[in-house]
């Protein structure tokens, strides 16, 4: 009869926390679809109560220097908690079934504090005065942040912000083993995703200094990015993503034959 309660409790516990990941997993992405929408209107200037180009005023060198330090502090935290090498550290502490939700939160606290403390440079550098050509380039950036959500669902967007990773953990299953593919836009390029967040970024109107240092800043990281995600992508999927990574472009779309 104890053995029996004792397995009675044992269950119990593990349906409590598989629960509790599940909704560790469910704020996460909550967390996730708040920063992403934040982020449409800090860039683009609309809407949220803070923006890219405004702020309290500070002189330039603060201004840098602040900016410089929180966009860093998001390429460190968003490449190192990506990497193989930090994942095997980090599972050994972490449950593998939230490790993608906790890359979630963190990526989205960095967001945040970036959102929060980001100081303007309001310099022009640009600006369109022609109202049809003003409205094109601020659709244009919108098309761009289509393709960034539009992409995630091609290649399984709950999986990306770790919803399906809680959800199969829930039901006792575990991840199934990942699978190439190349969807609708990955058929002519390797990232649209990273081409949508540059669309997004530099289709802009009215372009600030502030506003050309973060699209400046997160276009590099991208290209530093896309480095160590093909590689890894290398690694899991060997010579099936390398003639892949051959046929089609990187960021602009072109398909050679195969």
């Amino acid at each position: 009869m104890f053995k029996v309660n004792s397995k009675r409790q044992a269950a119990s516990q593990i349906r409590s926390l598989r629960l509790i990941a599940f909704l560790y997993g469910l704020v996460a992405y909550a967390m996730f679809l708040f920063t992403i929408v934040y982020a449409v209107g800090f860039v683009s200037g609309i809407i949220v109560p803070k923006t890219i180009d405004t702020g309290p005023d500070t002189s330039v060198i603060d201004a840098l220097s602040t900016n410089v330090l929180l966009m860093a502090l998001f390429v460190i935290q968003h490449t190192g908690m990506a990497r193989n090498w930090f994942k095997n550290w980090w599972t050994r502490y972490v449950p593998n079934c939230i490790e993608r939700s906790t890359y979630v939160v963190m990526a989205s606290l960095c967001l945040m504090l970036l959102f929060w403390q980001w100081r303007p440079l309001a310099a022009v550098v640009w600006q369109v005065d022609d109202p049809d050509i003003f409205v094109m380039i601020a659709t244009l950036s919108f098309i761009g942040w289509a393709l960034v959500f539009t992409s995630t669902f091609l290649i399984d967007h709950f999986e990306l912000f770790g919803l399906r990773q809680v959800y199969a953990n829930l039901n006792g299953r575990g991840r199934p083993a990942p699978q190439f593919r190349t969807p609708l836009y990955y058929k002519y390029v390797r990232h649209p995703l990273y081409l949508g967040f540059i669309i997004a970024f530099w289709a802009a109107p009215v372009m600030t200094i502030g506003h050309l240092l973060f699209a400046a800043v997160t276009t590099t990281y991208i290209f530093v990015g896309i480095l160590f995600e093909e590689r890894d992508l290398l690694q899991l999927f060997g010579e099936q993503y390398g003639q892949y990574k051959r046929q089609v472009g990187m960021l602009i779309p072109w398909r050679k034959p195969s």
